[in-house]
């Protein structure tokens, strides 16, 4: 493993380091189809750490891979100290995995659900219950139901409650918001925000880019490749140029425009706004967009400078295919 230049044996960093992924590599259909290339990051204990990226992105095949479910074709992983081939028994042990799917006993009911989780791995519903108090006290009411006749935000809250029925040292959350309304994919998050205070590792994917700046630290996964891993915050920051916002009366018909004209860099939609950048910015490309805009007809037309998203790095770092240096991947 290589920190800061330095290669360091695995086992001296495990204990601040609980999830520790390096150089891994995995394709589908006999090499055919890449899933991971080359994927590296350490997720710090006490951490929540979020793994960003669009659907087909490659989380879940980490995930997976993390977890003991999948073998990689090349590259090491440890989690929680142990490795994730040779000590795969003791990493089931130690952590908690919530997939993206619903993936619980449809037709037992809550009780019967974490009942059942909590006596596969030695314990009882009581015995950690300070753990999951919060959380299953939204779903004490509906003990007698059938976890397939829950809502999907119910469910949600059952799942993570059989994830941590035995007290993980790291959880994984594959895409756990996933399918849910708003108002539970808030009030999954505030969940996750009191687990961590709990000192729980927690590695979550979504590909809800307003999600990230949830976490303490994010990885941007883009066609199995880490874009960029930093805090969202920086990762915002790192954005290169100068972001403008446009609309006009006729919001398709200014996305055609600004397109085809050769000073802009890029331009896509988001929202109700176009995002557009210069390839030489000067220092007047609001008042050089707006000019060009009006020179195209365009009426009722608003550009703004404005701060970059995460989302707006995303797409640039996704477009470059270009690794940006530092990327502490």
């Amino acid at each position: 493993m290589k920190r800061n230049n330095v290669y360091t044996h695995p086992d001296a960093v495990s204990a601040d380091t609980p999830i520790i992924a390096d150089r891994i590599s995995k394709s589908y259909n006999k090499g055919t189809v890449p899933a991971l290339s080359d994927v590296s990051l350490e997720v710090k204990k006490g951490e929540l750490f979020g793994l960003i990226g669009p659907d087909g992105a490659g989380k879940t095949t980490l995930f997976r891979i993390l977890t003991t479910l999948l073998l990689a074709d090349s590259g090491q992983a440890r989690v929680s100290g142990y490795d994730v081939v040779q000590n795969f028994k003791q990493i089931r042990r130690t952590v908690g995995y919530m997939p993206g799917k619903f993936s619980l006993y449809q037709d037992l009911t809550v009780q019967e659900n974490l009942t059942f989780f909590a006596t596969l791995f030695g314990t009882s519903v009581a015995a950690h219950y300070e753990l999951i108090k919060d959380i299953y006290e939204q779903i004490k009411p509906f003990s007698d139901r059938r976890a397939g006749k829950l809502s999907g935000g119910m469910k949600q809250k059952l799942a993570l409650c059989c994830a941590l029925i035995h007290k993980p040292e790291v959880l994984f959350l594959d895409e756990p918001t996933t399918g849910v309304d708003v108002v539970s994919r808030r009030e999954f998050w505030e969940m996750l925000q009191q687990l961590k205070q709990q000192g729980i590792t927690i590695l979550v994917s979504t590909p809800y880019m307003e999600e990230a700046v949830r976490c303490d630290r994010i990885a941007l996964i883009q066609n199995g490749r880490i874009l960029q891993v930093d805090t969202p915050a920086r990762i915002a920051g790192a954005f290169p140029v100068k972001l403008y916002a446009a609309k006009a009366a006729s919001i398709y018909g200014l996305l055609k425009d600004l397109r085809a004209w050769n000073q802009v860099e890029s331009c896509y939609a988001f929202g109700e706004w176009l995002h557009v950048t210069l390839r030489q910015d000067t220092g007047n490309g609001t008042a050089l967009i707006r000019e060009y805009a009006e020179t195209r007809a365009h009426k009722q037309v608003i550009i703004q400078c404005i701060a970059p998203t995460i989302e707006d790095r995303f797409i640039q770092l996704a477009t470059s295919n270009a690794l940006p240096n530092g990327s502490g991947h």
